[in-house]
């Protein structure tokens, strides 16, 4: 019966897209988000419906779309750039077969994000397209919100769906996701025009916030908890009472803390003890182990390079006995094929130096663009006042990816690289409309012919 209900619902969301083909470009965000077909049993696992909305995109915008004034953005040049550093290094992997699995979707991810902006030509479409990221997202966070709430979750044990724990399905990964969008969450409350932000909005809103901000809890992930922090130091910047809101900030937090399951306050306290964990042991060796072989593979070792890795590391644990005596224990670990748990370490493990450095390029140009857009329309002119919170909103959303990055290995998650397609988007349709407002007046004064 589920299997019926989603196939009905993209037939009818595909079907839309004939009229409006803007449309096929949100129903592929929809599926690269939730991936239905891996929440239904038979009926969508063969049939490649991700591919089949690219093209439906891509064709829907060759054929109806206006290419007037259409602006290639420098990071589309880069994302492109990088997609074929990519198609080298998979050519030229140490695990040929093991790397083609992740190129089938990375590559897809890339070149999406690379077309992606063309289409975003009104701030119309940019807010659909965020919308609707946030709605797919949404559909995760709210079922690990409500089972936060029933059973206080845990590492490795929120069931969010599906039992394979890869894309937004991973505890990790949508924690960082869940954070990041808070921002923009606040931003659809303030300035949202699809759905005006009336009561019902607003309470909507606040409940999705909440899910959000329990996901790191249910999933009991250290990175969510970091990234919690670095997003409300942010939204410093743009709230108008500073002292109101840190002061607001830390009666929730200290409110917070009776609450929290002990399985998130047990988890939390390994931040302190990170040298008796083996999952942040084994992190540190594989980062080791990577700028090791970094060394000897400048070029890189091509996806799922890491699987070669060989690691040995010591657990040391501290115990008190309660009289103040302290005993450590040493013990030598030995592992293999770890994977990298970081961005970072595996963008220089799998693409090396240059794809590394085209990676960085490519996210912290999208920061300071965004930071460019902040200051240009701090005092905006009438119908601009949303275009500097949005720009706010994107890059809070990006630097808490950013620090998410450091402890998973999420360089290539189609989300973010949408959050980037995003933020080129708006950037693009800004310097168009600037355009137009200078060119309005010369229009003006143009004499007339005889």
């Amino acid at each position: 019966m589920r299997d019926l209900v989603f196939v009905a619902f993209l037939l009818a969301f595909f079907g839309m897209g004939f009229r409006k083909p803007f449309i096929f470009v949100l129903v592929y965000a929809y599926i690269d988000i939730v991936s239905p077909q891996r929440l239904t049993y038979l009926l969508l696992n063969s049939v490649p419906i991700s591919l089949i909305a690219v093209g439906l995109s891509v064709l829907g915008w060759l054929a109806m779309d206006d290419k007037k004034d259409v602006r290639v953005a420098p990071r589309q040049l880069m994302i492109v750039a990088l997609l074929g550093y990519c198609f080298y290094t998979t050519l030229n992997a140490d695990f040929k077969v093991e790397a083609l699995d992740k190129w089938d979707w990375v590559w897809k991810a890339l070149a999406f994000a690379a077309f992606l902006p063309l289409t975003l030509r009104t701030k119309l479409r940019i807010e659909s397209l965020l919308l609707f990221m946030i709605l797919s997202a949404s559909s995760i966070i709210i079922v690990g919100g409500i089972k936060t709430l029933g059973s206080g979750g845990g590492y490795g044990e929120l069931n969010l769906m599906v039992a394979n724990n890869s894309g937004l399905y991973e505890g990790s990964t949508i924690s960082t996701v869940a954070i990041a969008i808070i921002p923009l969450i606040v931003w659809f409350m303030r300035f949202g025009t699809i759905f005006p932000p009336d009561w019902k909005v607003k309470c909507f809103c606040l409940a999705l916030i909440f899910a959000c901000l329990l996901i790191p809890v249910g999933t009991s992930t250290r990175t969510g908890l970091l990234c919690i922090g670095l997003v409300a130091l942010l939204m410093i910047r743009d709230a108008k009472r500073k002292v109101l809101y840190l002061t607001a900030l830390g009666c929730l937090g200290l409110a917070a803390v009776p609450f929290l399951p002990s399985s998130f306050t047990e988890r939390m306290g390994t931040i302190k003890t990170y040298k008796a964990d083996a999952s942040a042991s084994t992190r540190l060796a594989v980062w080791q182990w990577t700028m090791d072989y970094a060394k000897t593979h400048p070029m890189g070792g091509g996806f799922e390079a890491y699987r070669q890795n060989k690691i040995r590391y010591e657990k040391v644990a501290t115990e008190s006995d309660g009289a103040g005596q302290t005993t450590v224990d040493r013990s030598l670990e030995v592992d293999s094929a770890r994977a990298y748990h970081s961005a970072y370490f595996e963008m220089l493990g799998e693409q090396g130096y240059p794809g590394l450095a085209l990676w960085l390029t490519i996210n912290l140009l999208g920061i300071f663009r965004m930071e460019v857009l902040r200051q240009r329309y701090r005092k905006p002119e009438p119908g601009q006042e949303w275009v500097a919170p949005l720009a706010s909103a994107l890059q809070t959303a990006h630097i808490v990816y950013m620090l998410g990055a450091t402890f998973i290995a999420i360089a290539f998650q189609p989300f973010v690289y949408m959050l980037i397609g995003a933020q080129i988007g708006l950037d693009t349709y800004m310097a168009r409309k600037r355009e137009e407002s200078a060119w309005r007046p010369l229009r003006k004064t143009k004499p007339a012919l005889a």
